[in-house]
């Protein structure tokens, strides 16, 4: 279907950047969405520009020219987490982009390979912290790399619980779940959207979410602050455009977004997944990114954490 008017009849077509690998669930989500919004935007193309934790993706979206009509699939990493964990990073999360819709918000969920759990009588939060403080520094915690959510949620956890355990990091999520399953590491907080797979087939244990609440999506598992209170760490990921976007571009473009998310179709993929999309956009959506930016500045410091 060829553009018929705006920005996108006078450039190259509308692609938003997933600034990792294809598969996961950014990727996927925002292949929903670039379905969704061709009969208002005409077709949106979807690029996977993976590297440096996902800021060579969106570095690339804060410095485009305007006629590069690019938009960048963000998350909680590229525009809250990974500025703080750098002296020299390449872009400025709240200044160089224009928010356009918050897609989703997922908590992490915290778990153990079964046959582990199992071996050593892990059923709970409370199980976990027990075995810790009766054994510490016999289980590490993988994540899927330094400074990664996983990491963050990892070092908040032996904080909250004064309990002692290794982190070890991957490159990515993918690597990590499977040294959990092959006993390379003993547990992980990982994504509840690309674990849930694994904890439906039965092949890891969901011990708790990250979220101040439980999740639908994981009826019977609590939260990990119901057990550990004040531990809250949520992954989420929405659209952005450079900030040289015009505001008039900015809100056509969270109109047609928006109206996509909120369609049956894209709202049984999204469900699929354990997602369920948001609402936020424009000035509310940039308003809850400058949240979690001076959130995670505050976490980083106080847990002292670094790349590896």
């Amino acid at each position: 279907m060829a553009a018929s008017m705006g920005v996108l009849a006078k450039g190259a077509p509308l692609t938003i950047v997933v600034p990792y690998a294809a598969g996961g669930p950014l990727d996927k989500s925002a292949r929903i969405l670039a379905e969704g919004v061709q009969a208002q935007l005409g077709p949106v193309q979807v690029d996977n520009r993976p590297g440096a934790g996902g800021n060579q993706g969106a570095a690339a979206v804060a410095k485009a020219a305007p006629g590069d009509n690019l938009l960048v699939m963000g998350a909680v990493a590229t525009h809250a987490v990974n500025p703080w964990l750098s002296k020299d990073f390449p872009y400025d999360p709240i200044r160089d982009f224009k928010p356009i819709a918050l897609v989703a918000r997922t908590p992490n969920v915290l778990v153990m390979s079964t046959a582990q759990a199992d071996a050593l009588s892990i059923r709970s939060t409370s199980d976990l912290v027990k075995y810790l403080k009766a054994n510490p520094d016999t289980l590490v915690f993988g994540s899927g790399g330094s400074g990664s959510i996983g990491h963050i949620a990892g070092e908040m956890f032996k904080s909250l619980t004064n309990t002692r355990m290794a982190h070890q990091p991957f490159a990515g999520a993918g690597p990590a779940l499977k040294a959990l399953q092959d006993g390379g590491v003993g547990l992980v907080f990982d994504n509840l959207a690309s674990s849930l797979p694994l904890i439906r087939a039965g092949k890891l244990r969901a011990l708790g979410v990250t979220s101040l609440g439980p999740d639908d999506a994981l009826p019977g598992v609590p939260s990990i602050n119901s057990e550990v209170p004040g531990f809250n760490v949520s992954t989420w990921f929405g659209l952005f455009a450079p900030a040289s976007l015009p505001d008039a571009e900015a809100r056509r473009y969270a109109g047609a977004f928006s109206a996509a998310m909120r369609s049956p179709a894209s709202v049984q993929q999204f469900k699929a997944m354990g997602l369920e999309p948001e609402e936020l956009t424009l000035d509310g959506f940039g308003s809850f990114v400058r949240s979690e930016y001076n959130k995670y500045e505050f976490l980083i410091k106080a847990a002292k954490i670094r790349v590896q």
